[in-house]
């Protein structure tokens, strides 16, 4: 069962350019979700599956983590959920032929795009050392040989295993088991590029690394702050939440430096009157802010609300909630009241009236929602920015109380279940505890390599072994050149996959590929159909049911490879785990979660609850804060400004609207105006005539950092867009190879892809280095 997958690359000689939409979904937006899940499922298979998504007898999306209301939607996904469905449940199929038929040297000069829509995986393929083509091997010879090449490390800090944020609950735990056992603490993950600044910052000022609202909070706001953020394609379900505040008389202001069509106006899809009306105005004010600029803008609201509660003292400020359950308030309150007003507009890009109506916003709400996502998390000063939305909402106590707090809002569908469930390169003790006590043995107390130090330790021959559950490091990874010549010095590389991606071309001395079963699939034992569990960004866990038939008789779960996988390298005969009890029934598993991680208690019965259950948290629950004081945390943060020199800009990598992470969909951004084309740099009309360009130019991006090193980008066409003057931006993975691997946030250690310094240059230039 196939259908046709593009036989040649596309490129961008088809690229076509209008102007970006002023309005989010509506008709467009159905007839995009149709069009690409027929072309992948057929009609009859994307009704029956559609039909099931984010149901509470079906299965989670394997998009966005957002979660679900309670009253669901019949059609309770969005568009690019859809097309994340489609590709999973796709009727394309990659067989040993396809690899018989192209070689690694020919995958590797693909495009992401062409990769991903040749189909599901089938069958455990082999690259033998110096082999020019993947080869099948059984199941049993692929986990022979793991457990061949584990056992030939020097120690077990030589093997690292990241995890996407697909992997199901189930799945992240049994693997950091594992690993563990095996004896070390090398677990970097996606939330190393993308979310760490937030779980950083709020650690330290709140006590708990997860953001503080439910889905109720938000619909209960007075103002809801839209910070770094484009939930129109991102998070598209966002729309109806914000929708719904906004019914119920909440503000909205975003906060951005690109004007985004689903902040505008949103056509909800799910009412008649949406999908024929002229929609949702959703923002009620937009800030165009400058790259990095978001500390400052938050620091001068800071200072405004100290200066209101001067000019009426007891009327602004929640004086009983920061006596009662804060500390460092006098220090944080000395410095934010000698912001200066000349560093902030220098920040931002924004004028004092502009930053003034926004606060006169903030003012008039008594109950204040700040959401953000990549925009804030992927600078050089991440940690101390989001540390400054903490100490905005503590001043007026809205942390802790209905329609109020922080939302961190999460990228893949359960990156915040796997760091619950122990995938994290720095755990905590009590977790270790527990985890040891449980299973009988000493785990490891040193801390694991995260993201971009595993890239290091690979290419300097530290790590030997690399084992990938989900997601596609190879493209997610910053600085591709040194990330891909990383790789392949390792002498083995597994990719545990539901598709081919670029991480399957680009591998070690010898490479596996086991593919695993997808969300959409059922994955039916003799015990009988086995159930998985997912967390969304709120904290919410619930199951998750596969129905659809297995894409082949020869995949696995996730869960039964990395058992499997175990098993064949800690041996057989060790007691101290039930590995093919976990693989039989996933109950096992989860009445072991039940033991080792707080809030999971009854585990199974309450999950099996419509809907599932709430995590315990905190400063939500009880306005308790488990940090080092015992208190929330005000912090105290000196301004950093992102300077750049004479001739230069600041670029930020983004996603189009037709993909999701590193999966490209399509080659269209139907909202910004991008039709048949990536390699496009959005620039300030006036940046372009100050560097003698016009729209439609063809350019090298090459950035610019401390240690001297080129990178380059080649053969972009320039948009004139509006942008902040000064800043550009481009989509990732393409420009993945400008951010410098040692350029990193402080503290997280995320790459710092949304502050690339770059300059332009004709393209063809210079001979490309990358890319």
């Amino acid at each position: 069962m196939t259908r046709t997958a593009p036989v040649e690359d596309p490129g961008d000689a088809g690229l076509r350019v209008g102007p970006p939409k002023d309005y989010a979904a509506g008709i467009p937006a159905v007839a995009s979700s149709l069009s690409h899940a027929s072309a992948q499922m057929g009609v009859r298979r994307t009704l029956l599956t559609l039909l099931r998504v984010n149901q509470k007898e079906g299965f989670d999306c394997p998009g966005c983590a957002w979660p679900e209301p309670e009253h669901r939607h019949r059609a309770e996904f969005c568009e690019n959920g859809a097309k994340a469905v489609a590709e999973e449940a796709t009727v394309r199929r990659v067989t040993p032929e396809f690899f018989a038929e192209h070689g690694l040297e020919e995958l590797a000069g693909r495009s992401d795009y062409w990769l991903g829509q040749q189909g599901r995986l089938t069958s455990p393929m082999y690259r033998p050392a110096g082999g020019t083509h993947y080869r099948p091997i059984t199941w049993e010879d692929a986990f022979a040989v793991v457990a061949r090449e584990l056992a030939a490390l020097d120690g077990p800090d030589q093997a690292a295993f990241y995890t996407s944020g697909r992997a199901s609950n189930e799945a992240a735990f049994v693997y950091q088991l594992f690993v563990r056992l095996l004896g070390t603490n090398n677990l970097p993950d996606c939330s190393n590029m993308c979310h760490e600044s937030s779980g950083s910052a709020l650690v330290e000022t709140i006590g708990i690394g997860k953001g503080s609202v439910t889905l109720e909070d938000l619909h209960e706001a007075d103002l809801i702050l839209v910070v770094g953020q484009n939930p129109g394609t991102n998070h598209p379900r966002m729309l109806s939440a914000l929708e719904r505040a906004k019914q119920r008389g909440a503000r909205v202001v975003a906060v951005n430096p690109l004007p985004e069509a689903g902040l505008l106006r949103f056509k909800n899809p799910q009412r008649p009157s949406g999908m024929l009306g002229g929609g949702t105005q959703l923002a009620d004010l937009f800030l165009q802010i400058r790259l990095g600029g978001d500390q400052a803008l938050f620091q001068a609201f800071n200072r405004l609300l100290l200066e209101a509660e001067d000019d009426a003292p007891g009327t602004v400020l929640d004086a009983s909630f920061i006596a009662g359950h804060t500390h460092g308030f006098e220090e944080f309150a000395g410095l934010a009241r000698t912001t200066s007003w000349e560093d902030v507009l220098e920040a931002t890009g924004l004028s004092e009236e502009e930053i003034r109506a926004a606060f006169r916003e903030v003012l008039a709400a008594e109950k204040i929602v700040v959401c953000w996502a990549m925009g804030l998390t992927q600078h050089r000063h991440s940690v101390p920015t989001i540390r400054e939305v903490v100490n905005f909402l503590l001043l007026r106590g809205n942390i802790g109380r209905p329609g109020a707090g922080l939302c961190p809002v999460r990228g893949h569908s359960n990156v915040q279940g796997d760091r619950t469930m122990g995938i994290h390169e720095k755990p905590g003790e009590d977790f270790l505890d527990a985890l040891g006590a449980e299973f009988g043995f000493a785990p490891p107390r040193h801390h694991g390599h995260d993201a971009v130090e595993t890239i290091r330790a690979m290419r300097d021959g530290e790590v030997k072994v690399f084992v990938g559950l989900g997601g596609n490091f190879v493209a997610a990874a910053p600085d591709t050149e040194v990330t891909e010549r990383a790789l392949r010095a390792c002498r083995l590389t597994v990719q545990i996959s539901t598709k081919l991606n670029r991480s399957h071309a680009v591998t070690g001395e010898q490479a596996l590929i086991l593919p695993c079963l997808g969300r959409t699939e059922a994955d039916s034992r003799p015990w009988g159909p086995q159930l998985v569990t997912v967390e969304d960004s709120m904290g919410m866990v619930h199951l998750s049911r596969g129905r659809l038939p297995p894409a082949s008789g020869h995949l696995l779960s996730e869960v039964a490879i990395i058992c499997r996988m175990a098993r064949a390298a800690l041996g057989t005969d060790d007691p101290r785990v039930p590995w093919q009890d976990f693989e039989a029934h996933y109950d096992h598993i989860r009445d072991r979660v039940a033991r080792v991680i707080p809030g999971f208690e009854e585990f199974n019965a309450r999950v099996r609850q419509p809907g599932g259950f709430a995590l315990p948290h905190p400063p939500r629950d009880e306005r308790r804060f488990t940090t080092a004081t015992g208190r929330a945390n005000f912090t105290v943060n000196p301004l950093e400004i992102l300077r750049v020199p004479e001739g230069r800009l600041l670029l930020q990598t983004l996603r189009s609207h037709d993909q999701y992470n590193t999966t490209i969909y399509g080659l269209d951004d139907r909202y910004r105006g991008i039709h048949q084309g990536r390699r496009v740099l959005f620039v300030h009309r006036d940046d372009l005539t100050a560097r003698g360009l016009v729209d439609g130019d063809l350019v090298d991006i090459v950035s610019e950092y401390e240690d001297g090193v080129e990178r380059r980008a080649p053969g972009f066409r320039t948009v004139a867009f509006p942008t902040p003057r000064g800043c550009c931006a481009a989509y990732f993975p393409e420009t993945n190879v400008l951010v410098p691997l040692d350029s990193t946030a402080a503290v997280s250690n995320t790459p710092t892809s949304k502050s690339v310094v770059v300059r332009l240059e004709p393209a063809g230039a210079a001979e490309p280095t990358a890319g």
